[in-house]
């Protein structure tokens, strides 16, 4: 079962989010892709501790207020905007989630600030 498989099974009412990737920093501060929507998606708002993934990988730890659960192959690194529901939230950290052999779906994880 897929991504698209699985969420028209189990949700009820898939989102679509907005995602800006992070391109990196320019002289005038951070570069973004245009914006780009992205659906379906599950967006769980709870509360909880990630590390923070960085280029210097410094390590730091903050509370995630909002995970989003994205069809694999999504592009969005950490820094990248997301926005749903009206509000705008910076990518904490991106983890591919992969079934190997399992019959589960493979996802993109975003835990946002």
């Amino acid at each position: 079962m897929d991504w698209t498989e699985f969420v028209a099974v189990h949700v009820p009412t898939p989102a679509t989010v907005s995602l800006q990737a992070y391109e990196g920093s320019g002289a005038y501060g951070d570069v973004f892709a245009d914006p780009a929507d992205v659906t379906p998606c599950v967006v769980e708002q709870t509360r909880r501790l990630v590390r923070v993934q960085t280029q210097d990988a410094a390590g730091t730890e903050q509370v995630s207020s909002t995970t989003v659960y994205c069809p694999p192959g999504t592009v969005c690194p950490p820094g990248s905007r997301v926005t749903w529901a009206g509000r705008t939230s910076r990518v904490l950290a991106r983890s591919d989630l992969f079934a190997h052999g399992l019959p589960l779906p493979e996802h993109v994880e975003l835990n946002l600030e």
